[in-house]
Order: structure tokens, then C-alpha cells, then sequence
């Protein structure tokens, strides 16, 4: 959530800050200020009728020690009048931070300076690509035709079991996933990263906590009978063991890893490109999350790209990096890294993970601060990213290194798995 007293400073910058994601924020940033204005001078007629009421208390209690009780008495009927008051002025003040807080839910974080213009991905700026693009053998399939072949992945039986979008893995699938999860969190864990496992579900505090709700409300499944949220990511448990936590500087920066299960209600389209494991409503993802002093959190996003590059390098996928422009980057970013493998048998770019620097907007809402040098409180930055999410580097690995005797398994997981080839 973006500081109320930034908005109420910076106004105009605030309004052309949003307007690299193709937001006209205009009439709600006013709409911020005004309710900012009446909920302000509502709280200083508060604050000055509670200053009179406890005046006349004080009052009320000389009068009484020297006798004066009629006295007493009429500035006792004052001090009714003031309570009715002060309860509708409080309840006004409520009502005014409740309509403030919901509008600020609806504005998005500010990119930051280098944030490309742009409306849709095709804008994003390729900022990084290495690795060589295999040349496959005739007759190379993509990874939904290899799966049937080698028996490793049923998307049917998931259908029977639950619907679209929840495969089952099977045998020598099952445990190269098992070995992906295992890889990641040991390459995580060597960088310094403590590992957390994490509850699949949270609560609705949680989910505004890290910005999901209200903005992906519809994305989440939702266990309507517990009020509780099935996670989309490891990101907003993880995050949110820092609610309401006071830090000290000493204590930054904090490094999380965990894996889980994440599931999306993702809008359904057709096509090849959400063909498979391309786009799923369950899958696995191990996740990198950090708590970073705000003069150090873009040193640290850089660490976390050369982290997530280490593992591609030695899974030795062709891969690339985008900056991704204003008008694709998630609501809560300040600016997102997204890295993508290519994928020779579709012929085209899979995107495998976000890394995103989140700056001050995840822990104003989560209420995540630290003391400074000086004792002030002040809000830490956050940042999170994939490191990695599964499908999509499933798909590369079958498809980039399949030869005519089998699915050869890359090297780095070859202690993971017990075996070098599906056939």
C-alpha cells in the first residue's frame, strides 16, 4: 500500500508514476487526499473536545473537593453533551480511515525510475539471454506428447481426480519433480536462505498483507466455510511471518526460502500455449523471499537475478531476462525481473520466475518495520522470486534435452534422481 503522506505530498508525481502502468489515477489519488483532509480535521475536533471533556473532569473534581456541588453539577450536564459529541466524531473518523484505507487497496505500487514504458508484454526489455538453443533430432516432441510417451505425467487421470490443470505424476516424473524440489532448495539454503515450511492456506489478514486481496481476489480459491485463502505462492505465508514485527537494523536482512504447492484460478484460454504443464491451477514452486533495508534492497534484487541465473546455468537451459515494462508488471512491484527458457519443441519462451523489489508497499500493509540507528521506526523493503517454479522448467528440460533413446536428465540432478535418462 503507498504511505499516505508520500500521496499527500507528492500528489501530481504520484498521479504520473501510475500512469506508466496506463492508470488514470487521477480521480482517486484526489478522492485519497480529500478523505484524507476530513478524516485529519474530524480527528483535531476530536482530539480538542476529549482536551475540553478531561478540562472539565479536572474541574468538576475541585469543585467537588470544596462543595460546590451545584457547580459540579452543571458542567457535569458539559461533559455529557461532550461524550455524545466525541462518540459521533469517532465514529466519523472511523468511517473516514475505513473508505481511506479501501481506496488506497485499490491503487498499485509506483514502478520505479527504470520501469520501461509499455502496455503489454511484447514491450518488456530483454535486458539478458544466454545459453545455446539445442538443435533437436526429427520428429522432436513437445513435452505433452513425451509425458504420454514415457508414461511420467497423466493430465487425464488429474482430470478424473479433479479437473483441468492438476496432473499427476507418475514414477520417474514424479521423482524428477521431487529432485527439481530438493536441487532448489539446496542451491537456496547454500546462498543463505533459511528454509521455512509454510501452512498452504492463510487467512484474509494475510492476503491483503501482501497484496493479493483485494486485487487477485478472484484468482484465489476460497474456503468460504473457514474464511481462508489456498496460498498462490509461498510469498504471502512467508511474507507474512513479519506482520506487525518491530526489527532491529541489525537484524537485516532477513533471507526465507520455502517450498509449496501454489494454486490459481487462472482465467481458461485454449491453445498450445497454456497446453500441458504451460499453465496449471496446482503446481510446485520453491520461493526466495528477503527483508531488506531500503538502502540495499536493489543490491539485493541484483543478487537474487544472479542467484536464479546460477541455477539455469547449471540446469544449462537457454534462457533470457526481462524488464518488464509498466503495463505488465504485477500490482505490488516496484520493478519485476522476469526470466524465461526456451523451449525448442514449442518454439517459444516459457517463463520459469518473477523477481520483484516491492520496496515499501508490502510492508505498510503488513505493518513491517525496523529501528534505525537513531530509534525510529522505519518500513523495511521486501522482495520476492521464484527460484523456481516447476512446470515450465519441467517442460524445458524434457523438451530441450529429449534424443531419440530417452529424456537425458541434466547433469546437476543426476544425484537427485538416482538415474541420467527416462526412456
Amino acid at each position: 500500500m503507498l504511505q499516505l503522506g508520500f500521496i499527500r505530498e507528492n500528489k501530481e508525481k504520484v498521479i504520473e508514476a501510475l500512469a506508466k502502468r496506463n492508470l488514470d489515477a487521477r480521480a482517486v489519488v484526489e478522492e485519497v487526499v480529500v478523505l484524507d483532509e476530513k478524516r485529519r480535521a474530524t480527528q483535531v475536533e476530536l482530539d480538542n473536545i476529549l482536551s475540553d471533556s478531561n478540562k472539565l473532569s479536572a474541574a468538576i473534581g475541585e469543585l467537588m473537593k470544596n462543595g460546590e456541588k451545584a457547580k459540579a453539577s452543571i458542567l457535569k450536564e458539559k461533559t455529557v453533551l461532550l461524550k455524545e459529541k466525541s462518540k459521533d466524531l469517532s465514529e466519523k473518523a472511523a468511517a473516514f480511515a475505513h473508505e481511506l484505507t479501501q481506496k488506497l487497496y485499490t491503487l498499485p505500487n509506483l514502478p520505479a525510475d527504470i520501469v520501461p514504458y509499455g502496455k503489454t508484454p511484447e514491450e518488456n526489455v530483454n535486458v539478458f539471454e544466454e545459453g545455446d538453443i539445442p538443435v533437436l533430432h526429427e520428429g522432436a516432441q513437445p513435452h505433452w506428447d513425451l509425458v504420454k510417451k514415457y508414461d511420467i505425467i497423466d493430465f487425464e487421470l488429474g482430470v478424473k481426480i479433479t479437473g483441468a490443470g492438476f496432473p499427476v505424476y507418475k514414477g520417474k516424473g514424479a521423482r524428477l519433480q521431487r529432485a527439481l524440489i530438493a536441487y532448489f532448495l539446496d542451491k537456496n539454503t547454500a546462498a543463505g536462505y533459511t528454509e521455512y515450511q509454510v501452512p498452504h492456506l492463510v487467512n484474509e489478514a494475510s492476503g491483503y498483507g501482501t497484496g493479493q486481496l483485494p486485487d487477485k481476489e478472484g484468482q484465489m480459491y476460497h474456503s468460504t466455510v473457514d474464511d481462508l485463502y489456498l496460498i498462490p505462492t509461498a510469498e504471502v505465508p512467508v511474507t507474512n511471518l513479519f506482520r506487525d514485527v518491530i526489527l532491529t537494523e541489525n537484524e537485516l536482512p532477513i533471507l526465507c526460502t520455502a517450498y509449496t504447492p501454489c494454486f490459481r484460478r487462472e482465467a481458461g484460454s485454449y491453445g498450445a500455449h497454456v497446453r500441458g504443464l504451460n499453465r496449471l491451477h496446482q503446481f510446485d514452486k520453491v520461493e526466495i523471499v528477503r527483508i531488506e533495508h531500503p538502502d540495499k534492497s536493489y543490491e539485493a534484487l541484483e543478487g537474487m537475478v544472479e542467484h536464479v541465473k546460477s541455477i539455469l546455468q547449471e540446469l544449462k537451459l537457454p534462457y533470457r531476462i526481462l524488464r518488464l515494462c509498466g503495463g505488465d508488471m504485477g500490482f505490488t512491484s516496484a520493478l519485476t525481473y522476469d526470466f524465461e527458457v526456451f523451449s525448442t519443441a514449442q518454439d517459444r519462451w516459457l517463463e520459469i520466475s518473477s523477481v520483484s523489489n516491492f520496496e515499501t508497499f508490502q510492508a505498510n500493509r503488513l505493518k513491517l518495520r525496523f529501528k534505525d540507528k537513531e530509534g525510529k521506526n522505519q518500513l523495511a523493503h521486501t522482495l520476492n522470486g521464484s527460484a523456481l517454479a516447476l512446470p515450465r522448467v519441467l517442460a524445458g528440460i524434457l523438451e530441450n534435452y529429449q534424443t531419440p533413446e530417452g529424456i537425458v536428465i541434466p547433469e546437476v540432478l543426476r544425484p537427485y534422481c538416482g538415474f541420467d535418462l527416462i526412456n
